[in-house]
Formats: C-alpha cells, structure tokens, sequence
C-alpha cells in the first residue's frame, strides 16, 4: 500500500526534486537545478515513499487562471514503474485542481507519456513550444468535473451561485463555490491560493466573507424551501479565530444552528435568523461565525 505525501521539510523537497530531475532531465544530460521553474512556490507537490522512506514518484499541479490548472513533471522511479503510482499522483492533483474550482487541466506531454495521460482522460489539443529547447510536447486537457458533491436542489444551488458572482463579483475572485446542500447542511469551500497572504495563510477578512455568504446562502435556500422571497441582509456577524487555514478552506451551516421563524414574511413583515457558520481547513474546525441576519419582504424595499 502506498500514500501520497506533500513533501514539507527541506530534506522532502530535496528527493523530491532529486527524482524528478534524475527521471525528467539528466536522461538529455541537463544540469541539477534545470528540473525547478518560477511556479515551484504557487504550485501544490505531491510524493510517494517506499518503505524504505525513499522518495518514488512525484508530481506538481499549479493554477495557470481561476479555472484551468496544469499537471507538470510527474515522474516515477524506474524500479516502481509498472505499479501505478502515476496515476495515484494525477489523482491527488486532479482532487486539488477540482477543489481549487478549475473546469479542466492540462499538460505539456512528450510523446512518450501521451498514452499515460490519454488512459487518464486527457485530449491532445495543440502542438506546443519545444521544452529547453529540445523536448517535443502536445498540450492535452481534460474537462473535470465535480465529485462526491450532494445538491439537493441542482437548480436552486446554480441560481444562488450566479447570483453571488453577478451581484458579488468578488466571491467569484475569491474561488467560492458550492460544494454540498442537503437541505440540512450547506457547505462551501474557498480557494486558498487566491486568499492567501503573506504569511501563507488565509486572510482573516476572506474566511469572514466566506462564512457570511455561507449563512446568506443558507437563508436564501431556505426561503426557497418554504416558497418564500426577501432581501437578506446581515445585520449583525462575529468571527473566532482558533487557528490559521494552511489547506482547504471550508465553511458549513447545519439547519439545527437556525434560530428564529420565517412566519413573519408572510404578513410581509420582516424576520430575523440567528445561525452559526463552522470554518475548517479540511477536517480541522479553525473558526466559529455567528450572525444575524435580517429578511425583508420584497414589497417592503422602497
């Protein structure tokens, strides 16, 4: 059994980068160093170890825009080819690429790993520019598409997410995206790369913006489900922060954190709900949000 690994300490990236240059350049006789680009910082790495705790296989996928990603460098060791772990590699990059909102990703592929890529899914599109000069490459992409997603209401989670890129042009910089609605819990995740800073986490003002449109959008699924309308607004929204996100940002709001009654909306009077919003950094609970939000019947705006 093997498992991917993100290598994290110096001596990780050290064998990650000595395979990768060992497989991909020292076979045409180029340099230690010529296997590392500008993108080694933005992008996200993967390995596999044997048992020996030797690096075996590795890969890298970064962001080339807000919905394409690309695969670069995977490369297996001689003695463990044949036993898949390039593909365990493109599908832990797959997942990230998936989980950062692109639409599809590509590759530069030499003719020797286009039947790889092809047997994964991939399309050759183009002939593209010769890599160092030397390599012959064609571009190959694949479309992706969303995994283990629950939408109870397809129709209704689309038109929330247009609505929030139309109305909030920059939740869509942001990367955030519906991700699961149950009718009783309704979660979102964020892209971190396009919220980072400088210290390599989430800015604290984007997991605050991630939390409160998760709670709008909670509300707005809700009045859906009673057949009601109103204009949510936040009256009100408070934030703890326990740790910093460094992985996945996610939010989620379960329906027994609801407090308060939609009744009012009927008499087109206005009603308020309390709720409570959990932010993760995958798995890991780094942050409580709690709001008010207020609801206002539609002929009630001017």
């Amino acid at each position: 059994m093997y498992k991917i690994d993100t290598p994290v300490s110096e001596q990780d990236f050290n064998q990650y980068f000595e395979l990768r240059w060992k497989m991909l350049r020292k076979p045409w006789n180029y340099p230690l160093g010529s296997e590392k680009d500008e993108y080694e910082l933005v992008s996200q790495h993967r390995m596999i170890r044997n048992r020996q705790g030797e690096v075996v296989a590795v890969g890298r996928v970064h962001m080339n825009s807000s919905d394409e990603a690309q695969v670069r460098h995977i490369a297996v060791d001689k003695e463990y080819q044949g036993k898949g772990l390039a593909k365990l590699i493109l599908a832990s990059l797959e997942a990230f690429a998936r989980e950062e909102g692109a639409v599809r990703i590509v590759t530069n592929s030499r003719q020797i790993s286009i039947p790889f890529f092809a047997s994964s899914g991939f399309e050759i599109e183009k002939e593209v520019s010769n890599e160092l000069g030397k390599l012959k490459r064609q571009q190959m992409v694949k479309r992706l598409t969303s995994t283990n997603t629950i939408l109870l209401h397809p129709k209704w989670c689309r038109q929330l997410q247009d609505t929030w890129y139309e109305t909030i042009p920059i939740s869509e910089q942001m990367g955030i995206k519906i991700h699961q609605y149950s009718g009783k819990t309704f979660e979102t995740r964020a892209s971190l790369n396009k919220n980072i800073n400088l210290h390599g986490t989430m800015f604290a003002g984007s997991i605050f913006s991630l939390a409160t449109l998760t709670g709008w959008g909670m509300i707005y699924l809700q009045l859906k489900e009673k057949g009601l309308e109103g204009d949510i607004v936040l009256g009100d929204g408070n934030i703890h922060y326990h740790k910093p996100i460094t992985m996945q940002p996610r939010a989620l709001c379960n329906i027994e954190s609801l407090n308060g009654k939609f009744d009012p909306l009927l008499k087109n009077k206005k009603c308020f709900i309390k709720l409570q919003v959990a932010i993760l950094d995958g798995d890991t609970a780094v942050a409580e949000f709690s709001g008010m939000f207020g609801i206002l019947p539609l002929k009630a705006k001017a």
